[in-house]
């Protein structure tokens, strides 16, 4: 299978956040691509693999990528995260204390997904190229109320 390979100019355009090529050289973009990879799978056409066809995969990476620049960036600037920490419920000023209301997600990957722009739009794509769930190996009539065919 072929892998999909970065295309910088192209990353940049769509995030224009990324394209001081200072601040971030290709070689910095193409280790958080392969980073990614590991999140992602990044081999082109063969598999079903989620329904994603190349384009959207490709997307996929590049969110993710742009997800985990976002959040080293962040870190490095003295930041704790995206944004995504919740709603202050309350505070104190003497001996600082601080209560935040946690955001209403799911689980922690939606959490982590959260914690940036870029991995809100990739867990959205994701979640719209997973509606109805997915289906894997067996017999369909496992995962239905009736056997194929309509017949109970």
């Amino acid at each position: 299978m072929a892998v999909i390979a970065l295309d910088v100019v192209k990353f940049r355009a769509i995030f224009p956040a990324f394209c001081d090529a200072t601040a971030f050289p290709d070689v910095m973009i193409q280790t958080y691509w392969d980073v990614a990879s590991t999140y992602i799978d990044n081999e082109a056409g063969g598999c079903y693999c989620g329904g994603m066809n190349d384009t959207q995969k490709e997307l996929a990476l590049g969110y993710m990528t742009a997800h985990l620049m976002q959040i080293v960036n962040l870190l490095s600037s003295g930041g704790v995260g995206g944004g995504g920490g919740g709603i202050v419920t309350s505070a104190t000023i003497d001996k600082v204390s601080v209560s935040l209301e946690p955001p209403p997600v799911v689980d922690q990957w939606s959490y982590w997904l959260n914690t940036t722009p870029y991995g809100s739009a990739l867990l959205a794509l994701l979640s719209v190229l997973s509606v109805g769930g997915f289906y894997a190996g067996g017999r369909p009539e496992i995962s239905a109320f009736r056997k194929v065919g309509g017949i109970f």
